[in-house]
C-alpha cells in the first residue's frame, strides 16, 4: 500500500514523542519533590530538629524514593517483557501522577505530628517504584521502533524529556521560592504538586493512543516471549546488568547538581535561592539542546567514546562548580554550571537510553535496563544525603565531596570502557551472544 511506508516513518517519531513528553511529566513530579526537600521540607516536616538536620532528614526522604526504584524495575520491567512495553508506560504515568498530587495534600508536622512525615515517605515510596519503570519502558519503545541507524537520537528524547520536566519543575518552583516565608510553608510549596494533576492527565491521553513495537509483537508472534524474564536476565546476561549498574552511577552528577548543590548553596553557603534556581533552569535548556546533538554524533561515532568523555568531564568539573558555590562567585556558578550539567554531563545521558538498551536482547530488555540503571540510581539517589554528612556545616568541606563524586565517575569509566560497542549491531542482534549469528527472517521483517 502507497501509504504503508508512510505509517512505518511516522511511528519512530511518535514513539519518540511520546517518550518525550510522558519523561518531561514524570520527572516533573520527581524533581519538584527534589526542589521541595532542599527548600521547605525540613521546615514543614521536621521542625523539631536543626536547620542542618532538617534538611538532612528532607535530603534522605528524597533518597527514599530510590529505595523503591528497584523494586518497580523488578515488578513493571516483568510485566513489559511479558506483556508489552505500552502498558507499563501508562501505569508507571498514572501512578507517579496520583503519587504527586497526594504530597501536595498532606499536613504539616505541627497539624498532624509524626504521621506527616510517615505519609511524606510512604508516597515517596509510591513515586520511586513508578520510575522505576518509566524510562527503560520509554526507551525499549523508542529503540524498539527506531531505524537501526538512528537509534541514539531516538531513544535521547527519553532523557531531553527529563531535563525538560526538570526545566518546568523549577520554571515552576521560582514564583512560589519567591513568596513570602511564611506563604511558602503555609500553602505556596503545595502549588507544583497540585500542578501535576493537569500534566498527567496530558501524558495519558498521549500514550494511550501509542501502538505496541513490532519487535515485542514479533516475540509474541514466534512464541519467543520469556515467561520469567528476571530468571532468564540474571541466568544469561549477569555481566551485563552488573555493568549497567555501575556505568548508571553517573547519576551521582546528576543527583549533586540538583539537591546537594542547591541545598549547600542556601543552606550552608547562605547564597539566594532564586539565583540557584536559575542554573539549573538554563543548564536544563542547554541540556534539551544538546542532548540530541551528542545522540547523533553517538550513531556515527559509536557510544562507549562520548561517554567516557562525558565522564572524565563532569569528573574535572564537579571541583569547579561546588568551588565556585562555595566561593559565592555567581558568575563561575553560571558558567561552570550550565557547561556541566548543560553539556558535559549530557554527552553520557544521551547516549545511555540506548547504549544499556543495546546490550540486552528484546525479551529481556526492558527488565535488564530498568534493574540495571535502577540499582544504578538507587545508590546515587542517597549520595545528597551522604554528601550532606560529609560536607557538615562547614563552607569548605565542598572538596570532599567533589572527590567522592570524582571518584564514582573515574568507577563509571572503567565499567563503560568495558563493554563492547554496540551502535553497529542490527536490532534483531542486539544482545546476542554472538551477533553474527543467523537471525531468522521473521525476526527481521519490518
Amino acid at each position: 500500500m502507497a501509504g504503508q511506508p508512510d505509517v512505518q516513518r511516522a511511528r519512530p517519531r511518535k514513539a519518540a514523542l511520546a517518550a518525550w513528553i510522558g519523561s518531561a511529566l514524570e520527572y516533573y513530579d520527581f524533581f519538584i519533590y527534589g526542589t521541595a526537600a532542599a527548600l521547605v521540607f525540613g521546615k514543614i516536616f521536621f521542625p523539631s530538629s536543626s536547620p542542618a538536620a532538617g534538611t538532612l532528614l528532607a535530603l534522605s526522604t528524597f533518597g527514599v524514593g530510590y529505595v523503591t526504584r528497584p523494586l518497580g524495575a523488578i515488578l513493571l520491567g516483568h510485566m513489559g517483557d511479558r506483556f508489552g512495553r505500552k502498558r507499563v508506560l501508562v501505569l508507571t504515568l498514572l501512578l507517579m501522577g496520583a503519587s504527586t498530587v497526594l504530597v501536595g495534600c498532606l499536613p504539616s508536622y505541627h497539624t498532624a505530628g509524626i504521621t506527616a512525615p510517615i505519609l511524606l515517605v510512604a508516597l515517596r515510596l509510591l513515586q520511586g517504584l513508578s520510575a522505576g519503570g518509566e524510562q527503560a519502558s520509554a526507551n525499549s519503545m523508542s529503540l524498539e521502533h527506531a531505524p537501526e541507524n538512528r537509534r541514539a537520537y531516538y531513544t535521547s528524547f527519553t532523557l531531553s524529556g527529563t531535563q525538560a520536566g526538570q526545566i518546568i519543575a523549577t520554571a515552576v518552583f521560582l514564583p512560589v521560592a519567591a513568596l513570602p516565608q511564611a506563604d511558602l510553608l503555609a500553602w505556596g510549596w503545595r502549588i507544583p504538586f497540585f500542578a501535576s494533576a493537569l500534566m498527567v492527565l496530558a501524558g495519558y491521553l498521549i500514550r494511550r493512543t501509542l501502538e505496541e513495537t513490532p519487535v515485542f509483537e514479533r516475540e509474541v508472534r514466534s512464541g519467543e516471549v520469556a515467561k520469567m524474564p528476571l530468571a532468564v536476565l540474571l541466568r544469561d546476561h549477569w555481566a551485563d546488568v552488573l555493568r549497567v549498574i555501575v556505568a548508571a552511577l553517573i547519576a551521582s552528577v546528576s543527583t549533586i547538581f540538583t539537591v546537594y548543590a542547591l541545598s549547600y548553596a542556601v543552606n550552608t553557603v547562605g547564597l539566594s535561592k532564586t539565583p540557584m534556581l536559575w542554573v539549573g533552569v538554563l543548564a536544563n535548556i542547554a541540556a534539551v539542546v544538546t542532548i540530541p546533538l551528542w545522540a547523533k554524533l553517538s550513531d556515527r561515532l559509536g557510544r562507549k567514546r562520548l561517554f567516557i568523555a562525558g565522564s572524565l568531564g563532569c569528573a574535572v568539573l564537579i571541583f569547579a562548580y561546588l568551588g565556585a558555590i562555595a566561593a559565592g562567585s555567581w558568575t563561575w556558578i553560571f558558567v561552570v554550571g550550565v557547561l556541566m550539567f548543560g553539556v558535559v554531563y549530557t554527552a553520557t545521558s544521551a547516549v545511555w537510553p540506548a547504549f544499556y538498551g543495546e546490550m540486552f536482547p528484546a525479551r529481556v530488555r526492558l527488565s535488564g535496563t530498568a534493574i540495571g540503571t535502577q540499582i544504578g540510581f538507587a545508590i546515587s539517589g542517597f549520595l545528597p544525603t551522604l554528601a550532606a554528612g560529609i560536607a557538615g556545616d562547614g563552607k569548605g568541606a565542598w572538596l570532599g565531596v567533589s572527590i567522592f563524586t570524582a571518584a564514582l565517575c573515574l568507577v563509571n569509566v572503567i565499567a563503560v570502557a568495558s563493554g563492547r560497542e554496540t551502535f553497529r549491531v542490527p536490532t534483531a542482534k542486539l544482545g546476542l551472544k554472538d551477533p553474527k549469528a543467523r537471525v531468522p527472517q521473521e525476526a527481521v521483517a519490518p
